[in-house]
């Protein structure tokens, strides 16, 4: 024992006690994050009836990577295209939980007289609830399916992006020691920036990567790959000035839009949960069961703050977002504990000794206390909304009935701001990259020129290097959106809007402008006329150019192309419904997946034979077979046992479809019966209708549907008899086939 490291002993002792509390715990059917927990007391220093960690600087390096790593899967998880989908309502929520909820632990923590990084850090833990318990949580009561449960994990997804940027911009809070709104906002701009700046080049390159070197990634190439681009993503972060959980966040979720995503996740998950237990493991190692007593206050107190806030909070948000009340209080009354985004922000405030030493123990004890209670919340958000319900007045009820019906029917979006959105967005996107071109560029390639040539012509050449280079998303700046079907729509609609137009032209060539100015201007002392002259000069010929606009169109078709190839081999798999499927539901339309049985009487007809269209109104839009797909499969194609097909047509139409498809699937006793197999001989004597016949000739196959498995000629035994040779008197043919046929053929007579 003398002769091994520290580290590897204090490894073994971690993963023993996290190995018999996880087996506890589960055993009890409570989270695996408490057993950690619970772990890492037990292997504390403040435990004295057990063996101690001895480095706790070593195991420090450890939960780090495991944070890393939770951090990373998260990414996996998330998709940025999730935000989009989850709807107004989790928007409006999650923004009103979490702003409400840092205001609550903020005035919590004063009330206590502790330092104000204290109190905003306490804000910050107890405004996330924890994804992981919540699911455990719906999991273990049967609820995963209610409709309730939708939102409440689209409220989840939001909490994580916003608890990424919560702790960004609380590092930034602890190393400024600045408070004023100018260093925020300028904090927030930053973080925007590189954000769309790394999703942006991430989609576009790491697909392609990963697809060009798709046939020698095997598992283990796959793992070190999708590590290696972590942990860069990583490094760059850090020397960016962001923290290392955002740079894996970063990097997981521009994974998550792969193809190999869901390889990633199951690969990394073993590492992830191994250094993921660490870090829990190293949360319970700082908890001191006296720092727990001194504080049994606080924690009663901020125990009560989660529990109340996050139910009355949640509920309002959810209302104000335009639901029923009973749904709003379901939701809200889920939220209502902390875990691993609290542990997180909790061990950031310590690793920048900003947060003081009791904070920690109180808030795993927090944690513990309400991950306890969640299901006991879950289970009283029914009752507790049946008693508000009989409880509120007429007058709110009326209120409330007429908020939420009245948000349901607003959703129409005009065709300028749908413009404008699109416009804005082109031009923040294109311009964060041109920006980065720009300053990569003055930063290795223009010293590099003028290093190779003379002064001016080092800085002519990086001057139509950097221009170049930026002119297809300069020209996607200025061109796109001019011709969409909103612009054409609204030009043409009314005089009045035509200037309006033609101004977000205008300005949208100024920005161009500017930058061909900004570059010129950095690498020449020319007087501002000529600056812009040439400025403009260049924004003419990238208007004009149609190999410019070919390559823009390329660059944008292939990064929408990455964004959507996991969705594109989801809907080719049929793992996933395509688009336009959502589209028939207002014509009391939809799509619907069959699976034709092995025993189905459909199985080998052709879609003319089987006549679907005419019989019951439906239309097969896809067929699924194995990894192939047939779309808007031709009368000719043939349904094959255990085909996925795509049906589309009213709920009616599809109910019948799906009888009949089924109708002979069943099991059949007669058919059975009928169907059962055996082997006879009999013998060719002077009555025999096969006397003098060939096997040919006999017809034994198919007049009979009967198989001769062997012909007994005197001694002699024939397997495989000659086809052409006559059968002859005294021959014992051995028959196999069904028993009626076989009876009818040993019954033939001359």
């Amino acid at each position: 024992m003398s002769n091994l490291p520290t580290l590897i002993a204090d490894l073994a002792l971690i993963l023993l006690c996290a190995g018999v509390m996880t087996l506890l715990f589960k055993k009890l059917k409570q989270p695996l994050v408490l057993g950690y927990v619970v772990a890492g007391f037990l292997a504390s220093p403040h435990m004295p009836f057990t063996p101690s960690v001895m480095d706790t600087a070593n195991i420090k390096t450890w939960a780090d990577i495991g944070v890393i790593f939770l951090l990373f899967a998260l990414g996996l998880e998330f998709s940025f295209k999730k935000i989009v989908k989850v709807g107004g309502a989790a928007v409006i929520a999650a923004c009103t939980v979490i702003f409400c909820m840092i205001l609550l632990g903020t005035v919590v923590g004063m009330s206590f007289g502790w330092q104000r990084m204290d109190c905003i850090f306490l804000g910050g833990m107890i405004a996330m609830s924890s994804t992981t318990i919540i699911y455990k949580a719906f999991d273990d009561l049967g609820i995963r399916k209610k409709q309730f449960t939708g939102l409440v994990l689209s409220i989840l997804i939001l909490e994580d992006i916003l608890a990424i940027v919560l702790m960004v911009m609380l590092s930034t809070m602890a190393v400024s020691n600045n408070f004023e709104g100018t260093e925020m906002l300028e904090s927030i701009g930053k973080l925007l920036f590189f954000l769309i700046l790394w999703f942006v080049v991430g989609i576009y390159l790491i697909p392609e990567f990963l697809k060009r070197c798709r046939k020698l990634m095997s598992e283990e190439t796959l793992l070190i790959v999708s590590l290696a681009l972590c942990f860069g993503m990583v490094v760059i972060a850090a020397n960016t000035g962001f923290s290392a959980a955002f740079g894996a966040f970063i990097m997981g979720s521009i994974l998550a839009e792969t193809i190999e995503a869901e390889s990633i996740d199951r690969l990394v998950k073993p590492v992830k949960d191994l250094f993921g237990a660490i870090f829990f493991v190293s949360v319970g190692m700082m908890v001191d069961p006296a720092m727990i007593g001194e504080y049994a206050l606080p924690i009663f107190v901020i125990t009560l703050a989660v529990i109340l806030g996050q139910a009355f909070f949640g509920t309002f948000g959810v209302v104000l977002a335009g639901k029923p009340l009973k749904t709003a209080m379901q939701c809200g009354f889920s939220l209502t504990q902390i875990g691993e985004f609290a542990f997180i922000i909790a061990s950031l405030g310590v690793s920048l000794h900003v947060t003081s030493n009791f904070l920690y123990p109180i808030v795993v004890a927090v944690s513990v206390i309400t991950t306890f209670l969640t299901p006991y919340m879950i289970r009283l958000a029914e009752p507790a909304s049946d008693y508000v319900d009989r409880h509120l007045p007429k007058s709110w009820r009326r209120f409330l009935n007429r908020y939420t019906s009245g948000s349901q029917t607003v959703n129409q979006e005009s065709l300028w701001k749908k413009l404008l959105f699109a416009m804005a967005r082109i031009v923040v996107v294109y311009s964060i990259v041109s920006i980065s071109v720009i300053a990569l560029s003055f930063r290795f390639v223009v010293p590099f020129f003028r290093e190779q040539l003379s002064q001016f012509w080092g800085s002519l050449l990086s001057a139509a290097f950097i221009i170049l280079l930026i002119a297809p998303f300069l020209r996607a700046i200025m061109v796109k959106k001019n011709h969409s079907i909103e612009f054409m729509t609204l030009w043409n609609d009314h005089r009045t809007n035509r200037a309006p137009l033609v101004a977000t032209i205008i300005l949208r060539v100024v920005v161009a402008v500017l930058f061909v100015m900004f570059t010129i201007a950095g690498l020449f002392k020319a007087s501002i006329g000529l600056v812009i002259g040439i400025a403009i000069l260049a924004v003419v010929l990238m208007v004009g150019s149609r190999r410019l606009k070919k390559q823009s169109i390329l660059i944008e078709r292939k990064f929408f192309q990455n964004l959507r190839s996991r969705d594109m081999r989801a809907v080719y798999m049929g793992e996933k419904k395509p688009e336009y499927a959502g589209r028939l539901l207002s014509r009391d339309l939809h799509l619907a997946d069959f699976e034709i049985p092995g025993e189905s009487l459909w199985a080998g007809k052709t879609l003319l034979d089987l006549n679907l269209g005419n019989k019951y109104g439906v239309h097969v839009a896809s067929i699924l077979r194995g990894k192939r797909r047939i779309n808007i499969p031709g009368g000719s194609v043939r349904l094959f046992p255990m085909d996925k097909i795509q049906v589309i047509g009213t709920d009616q139409q599809l109910s019948l479809f799906g009888e009949e498809m089924s109708r002979g699937s069943s099991f059949d006793t007669d058919v059975f019966e009928r169907s059962e197999m055996t082997l006879k001989q009999f013998m060719i004597d002077a009555d025999s209708a096969f006397l003098g016949k060939t096997l040919r000739e006999s017809g034994i196959r198919d007049k009979f549907h009967c198989l001769i498995a062997g012909v007994e000629r005197g001694e002699e035994i024939l397997m495989a008899p000659d086809v052409n040779a006559p059968f002859e008197e005294g021959d014992v043919l051995w028959v196999v086939g069904e028993k009626e046929d076989v009876y009818r053929l040993v019954g033939q007579k001359n």
